[in-house]
C-alpha cells in the first residue's frame, strides 16, 4: 500500500468513488451531488422505464396487427333462440346421463377435472394418451371406436347451420361436446391441422363465456397470460374459425371465463389423409372389457396409448437404496445382449454396478487362463 501512496484501503476506495464526496458536499463538479452508479439490474430497469415508450408502442402495434389477423379468421352469428337452446341443452343433459350409466363406447367419453368430452363420429388421441407428445402426434381412433353422431345433433344443430350456409351439406363427420363446470378450462392449442379440415365450427350453450387467443398457461398454481384477442361468446352463438385464427395462433378457454356451467358442440370434418391408429396399436389397458381380439388388425405399433396413471405400488424400501443412474438403465436394456455370465441381476444401484463390473472383469481374466470362472468375494468400502 505504501508504494501506491495510500496508507488505508478505505482512502483508496474513496478516491475511486468520488460520488461519495459529492453527497457530502465536498466533491468536484461545482459542488453538485452525484448519484452513485446503478447496479446492473437497476440500470436495466431504469432503461426500460426511461425508454419504455418506444418498445411498448411497438409491442402494442404488433399485438394490434396480430389481433387484426385473428379477427380476419373469425365469424360469429346468433342463430339459436332461447327456446332452441333449451331444447338442445336438454339433449346434452341426456348425453351426460347416458355416459354416467356407461351406455357409450369407451373412447366416446373422456373425463377431466371440471371438463368432460364426448366424441361422436370420429375421436382422436391427444395429451397424455400419446406415446410422443407434441403437435402432429395426434391420431384418429380406428373406425367404430366411438359412437355415431346422434340424430338430434344433425336435426337441431347441423341442419340449421347448413340452412344459413355456415357449412355445406355433408361437411360434418365429427361432433364433440365439451361440458365445462365453473372454473373449468381448456389449455392453449391449435386443432390438429393434419386431422381436421377448416373451418372449425362451435355452438355455445347453457351460459355466456369467452374464447381467448394467444395465451400462455402456467401451472401449480394455474396462471394464464393476457390474450392477444378476447372474444366474447354468447349462449346460442355460432363461432367459425378459419385462416390465421385456426392455424397460426392458439386458442383456449380460461378458468376465469367459465363462471357457470357451459357446453359447446364442436363440428368438424376429418381429412381424408388423416393418420389413424390401427386397432392393434391400442394397448390392452385401453381396450374395453370383452373386446373381441379377432377384430385386431394392422401392423402400426408405434403409437401405443399409455395409461394415464400408474398402478404400481410404492416400494417402502426404495428410499434406503442408492439412486439409479442413467448408465444403470442403459445397462439393463443391453443386458439381454450380453453373455449369461456377464448379465446383471435385477439390482441396478450404483454400488452394485461397480461390484458387478469388477466381477465380470475377473471372470474374463479367469476364462483367458483356461480355468473355470470363480466368484470373487468383494470387500465393502
Amino acid at each position: 500500500m505504501a508504494g501506491s501512496g495510500y496508507t488505508d484501503l478505505r482512502e483508496k476506495l474513496k478516491s475511486m468513488m468520488p460520488y461519495r464526496d459529492g453527497h457530502k458536499g465536498g466533491g468536484g463538479g461545482g459542488g453538485l451531488p452525484r448519484d452513485p452508479p446503478d447496479p446492473p439490474y437497476d440500470r436495466k430497469r431504469r432503461h426500460q422505464e426511461d425508454s419504455g415508450s418506444e418498445p411498448s408502442d411497438y409491442e402494442e402495434q404488433k399485438e394490434e396487427e396480430e389481433a387484426r389477423k385473428v379477427k380476419s379468421g373469425i365469424r360469429q352469428l346468433r342463430l339459436f333462440s332461447a327456446e332452441e337452446c333449451a331444447k338442445i341443452e336438454a339433449r346434452i343433459e341426456d348425453v351426460v346421463s347416458r355416459a354416467e350409466k356407461g351406455l357409450y363406447k369407451e373412447h366416446t367419453v373422456d373425463r377431466a377435472p371440471l371438463r368432460n368430452k364426448y366424441f361422436f363420429g370420429e375421436g382422436y388421441t391427444y395429451g397424455s394418451q400419446l406415446q410422443r407428445r407434441g403437435p402432429g402426434q395426434e391420431r384418429l381412433y380406428p373406425r367404430g371406436e366411438v359412437d355415431a353422431i346422434p340424430e338430434w345433433v344433425r336435426d337441431l344443430v347441423i341442419r340449421k347451420l347448413v340452412e344459413h350456409r355456415v357449412i355445406p351439406e355433408g361437411f360434418v363427420n365429427s361432433a364433440v361436446i365439451n361440458d365445462y363446470q365453473p372454473g373449468g378450462c381448456i389449455v392453449s392449442h391449435v386443432d390438429p391441422i393434419h386431422i381436421f379440415e377448416r373451418p372449425i365450427v362451435s355452438v355455445s350453450f347453457f351460459s355466456d363465456s369467452a374464447l381467448c387467443f394467444g395465451c400462455k398457461f402456467q401451472f401449480k398454481p394455474i396462471r394464464v397470460s393476457e390474450p392477444v384477442l378476447f372474444l366474447p361468446v354468447k349462449r346460442g352463438s355460432v363461432t367459425v374459425l378459419s385462416g390465421y385464427a385456426a392455424d397460426e395462433i392458439t386458442h383456449c378457454i380460461r378458468p376465469q371465463d367459465i363462471k357457470e356451467r357451459r357446453a359447446v358442440i364442436i363440428l368438424r370434418k376429418t381429412r381424408l389423409d388423416a393418420p389413424r391408429l390401427e386397432t392393434k396399436s391400442l394397448s390392452s389397458s385401453v381396450l374395453p372389457p370383452g373386446y373381441n381380439s379377432d377384430r385386431l388388425s394392422g401392423s402400426n405399433r408405434d403409437q401405443i396409448l399409455k395409461p394415464k396413471r400408474s398402478h404400481r405400488k410404492a416400494d417402502p424400501d426404495a428410499a434406503h437404496r442408492p439412486r439409479i443412474l442413467e448408465m444403470d438403465k442403459e445397462e439393463n436394456r443391453r443386458s439381454v445382449l450380453l453373455p449369461k455370465h456377464r448379465r446383471r441381476s435385477n439390482f441396478s444401484s450404483e454400488n452394485y454396478w461397480r461390484r458387478s463390473y469388477e466381477y465380470t472383469e475377473d471372470c474374463d481374466e479367469e476364462e483367458e487362463d483356461g480355468s473355470p470362472a470363480r466368484k470373487v468375494k468383494m470387500r465393502r468400502h
